[in-house]
């Protein structure tokens, strides 16, 4: 730069950030505003990008791509920094050696917030020494239709726990303000009701009411708008036959009216393009970018032709040249929040100092052992250290590195520079075993689960994204099941692990059954036909049902995909050096013709269970066994008679009557006994972790406003109504688990 440049008032460090945005956007053309709002692929040719369309953004970048997109942005007339983004989901994704945690679903089995802040806050220091400013992270979508391939994205199917855990990750990403040089973005998604699909097909329309949409799909993200998440992602989908990206009551009543939310909106990966090749609402790219400029969209996500469309809209008189400045202010408010005029935050020395630590290895170990579920045991477990000489460990994800890790994990398929984690990070669960167990492990694969082919129907979309291959599950192998039943019979206790795997879930990879595939079915019939004790260990993406034998199992450990260290937290429960604490956050089918099965659901219908299938669900939201055994009683409110303005206090003891130590997530529920529209049955309002010692009692207090006890009524206010309502508390959803206690609001 020239002595000139340096004392231009948008280079003066010690003027305000808005006096900077006010004379930038002055200085800029108008090609310049419009590539300001593009974000495009690092992967396609960043000269292009920064060079020609004078793009705002970049995404998926390696480290080599980091570097030279910034020499790129030193030719460019203003030299503006650019912001990258990557989805950093579960930790670093994309990075070589960075820590990858279980994912989002793993991590809210722990039902525990602070656990979750300590995560992002690790991730954002990895992120953000390595270059990068932005994580497309945390999920804020309600899983529904167990079928829908993200599911193990979100935080599971409550609104409220959701809201709980996933405001902790926006706190932990973006530490204490974006000029601290370890923040990052937090990106709150996808706005909003995306993972209500239909026959979780993704993206699908999403049919769902303004009403449904305030009562359970908007609070979360109302939550994390005022806990000052800084952007908003726009899902795929549309609602009411208008794509999100254009739902101006959505996006502009409520978002940016109703909430008053500053903060910057993203559309997903080439949702303006989607208006005129999938959804066909758009005739051209021309209309389509005109549309998203007026719905209040401020950064294009890897829509590539929106530069042009846009400039030709102006060309056309579709949009005034001025149209742009909202959304160019608010993108470049980011930049010089995060300081990046001064410093472009490029990857820094040292990252094998800061990327992978040993730190953060053993935080994720402590991550990955409090998302573990146990959902049966018959005493099996733990193995006992004297009675137990062989233990045969078998299944085609026993010893998966790779597949441990889940989506979003290096090896998944959405980074080309990265083939999968290094090996040497990662604990598998015979590596666990091996490692610390004191008997002699053995092992046999004893099952494969598919083979994937290329989509008959091309190999891109029309946009030129790779369409995801089909999955052709694996037939049973007589010989491999023929090796790991004869290990199993030489052993004192076999653990199966078996689950999904790369190709059953993301993005466009929803799944039409639930059901084990590949040759896992067998597998597991044949080892329960041993009369060896099995335990199955269900390392899946989400709930899956299991076959008819399980129910003859000695026990059922759900792990999500538990990230690096979880092969060691798996084998610390099953030896007994841990204790099992994780709780379901989502529900468990035992078919998927049961669809939906959370909790949660409108009371109202003829019967209550299918001709030939119960409803209740196999494994229910907040359910998950321990070591010990933990007992509820005497219930009591301090108050029976409450105005709206008060608060419920209440008391409940809780004991372990066992022999082992135990963390019990005390869960609290409140029914409004008759409302003026259709309600949920009941809805968690609040949850306490206790810490209980063998014999220990306690009395756990439960302090809940009043105001918290609301439904959303006909007109779509939300409202706390007079009348009789129920206090509900114990260890899961299961209303024979719980204490009640009737109070009422006057």
């Amino acid at each position: 730069m020239t002595s000139e440049t340096l004392t231009l008032p948008y280079l003066n460090p010690d003027l305000a950030v808005p006096a900077r945005v006010a004379d930038l956007l002055e200085r800029m053309t108008l090609e310049e505003k419009v590539g300001q709002m593009l974000q495009l692929d690092a992967r396609d040719d960043l000269d292009d990008h920064v060079l020609r369309r004078m793009v705002g953004s970049i995404l998926h970048t390696s480290p080599e791509r980091i570097v030279a997109a910034r020499e790129l942005t030193l030719q460019t007339r203003l030299q503006i920094p650019l912001l990258v983004g990557e989805d950093c989901i579960h930790g670093h994704s994309f990075w070589p050696g960075a820590t990858i945690y279980p994912t989002q679903l793993g991590m809210a089995a722990s039902w525990d917030p602070s656990l979750l802040e300590k995560a992002a806050r690790a991730t954002a220091v990895e992120v953000a020494a390595t270059g990068i400013h932005w994580t497309f992270s945390p999920v804020l979508c309600i899983a529904r239709d167990l079928r829908w391939g993200r599911v193990n994205e979100t935080f599971g199917e409550d609104p409220f726990l959701l809201g709980e855990l996933a405001s902790a990750m926006v706190r932990g990403y973006q530490g204490e303000g974006l000029e601290d040089p370890t923040a990052i973005l937090a990106t709150a998604k996808h706005f909003a009701g995306y993972s209500e699909t239909q026959g979780g097909r993704d993206a699908s329309e999403a049919d769902i009411s303004r009403r449904k949409l305030r009562s359970w799909f908007l609070p979360p993200f109302e939550r994390v708008a005022r806990e000052g998440c800084r952007s908003f992602m726009l899902g795929y989908q549309s609602m009411d036959g208008v794509p999100i990206t254009l739902n101006d009551w959505l996006l502009s009543d409520v978002l940016r009216g109703e909430w008053g939310y500053t903060g910057t909106l993203i559309t997903d990966w080439d949702n303006v393009g989607r208006m005129v090749w999938e959804q066909h609402v758009q005739p051209d790219i021309t209309h389509a970018a005109a549309a998203a400029v007026k719905a209040g969209n401020d950064m294009i996500m890897t829509t590539p032709a929106f530069f042009e469309g846009a400039l030709d809209a102006v060309a056309q008189g579709l949009l005034a040249s001025d149209a742009f400045d909202a959304a160019v202010e608010r993108i470049l408010t980011l930049k010089f929040e995060l300081g990046l005029f001064e410093n472009p935050r490029t990857p820094v020395d040292g990252l094998e100092q800061i990327v992978g630590t040993a730190e953060h290895a053993e935080l994720n170990l402590e991550v990955a052992r409090r998302s573990l579920v146990l959902l049966e045991n018959d005493g099996s477990l733990p193995v006992s250290p004297t009675a137990t000489t062989r233990v045969a460990v078998v299944g085609p994800l026993a010893d998966d590195a790779q597949e441990q890790l889940g989506d979003w994990a290096g090896g998944s398929g959405q980074a080309g520079w990265l083939d999968g984690q290094p090996r040497e990070m990662i604990t598998t669960v015979l590596d666990g075993l091996r490692e610390i167990a004191p008997w002699e492990v053995v092992h046999a694969r004893g099952a494969d689960i598919l083979t994937l082919e290329p989509d008959p129907a091309g190999a891109t979309w029309p946009d030129g994204q790779p369409r995801p291959p089909v999955v052709k599950p694996c037939a049973p192998d007589a010989a491999q099941i023929a090796e790991a039943v004869a290990a199993a019979e030489a052993a004192d206790v076999c653990v199966a692990v078996v689950g999904d795997a790369q190709g059953l879930y993301g993005e466009g990879r929803s799944t039409a059954t639930l059901e084990l595939i590949g040759g896992q079915n067998a597998l597991l019939d044949a080892l329960v036909g041993t009369g060896t004790p099995v335990v199955v260990v269900l390392m899946a993406s989400k709930p899956l049902v299991l076959p008819a034998s399980v129910s003859r199992a000695a026990a059922v450990l759900w792990v999500a995909n538990p990230g690096m260290q979880g092969g060691r937290a798996i084998a610390e429960l099953l030896t007994g050096a841990i204790e099992p604490t994780g709780r379901l956050p989502i529900s468990f089918a035992r078919h998927a013709g049961q669809q939906p099965t959370y909790y949660n659901q409108i009371r109202g219908q003829h019967g209550d269970r299918y001709a030939d299938l119960t409803q209740a669900p196999a494994w229910a939201f907040g359910e998950g066994r321990s070591y010990t055994t933990v007992s509820y009683s005497d219930l009591a409110l301090e108050e029976e008679a409450l105005a709206a303005s008060a608060t419920i206090v209440a008391d409940v003891t809780v004991t372990n009557t066992g022999d082992r130590p135990t963390i019990e997530t005390v869960q609290v529920y409140v029914r409004d006994n008759v409302t003026s529209v259709s309600w949920t049955d009941k809805e968690l309002k609040a949850y306490r972790q206790v810490a209980l010692a063998p014999g220990e009692s306690t009395r756990v207090r439960i302090e809940l406003p009043v105001a918290d006890c609301t439904i959303v009524d006909a007109a779509g206010d939300r409202v706390v109504e007079a009348g009789e309502f129920a206090l509900l508390v114990g260890p899961s959803s299961r209303d024979d688990q719980l204490l009640s206690a009737e109070f009422t609001v006057t």
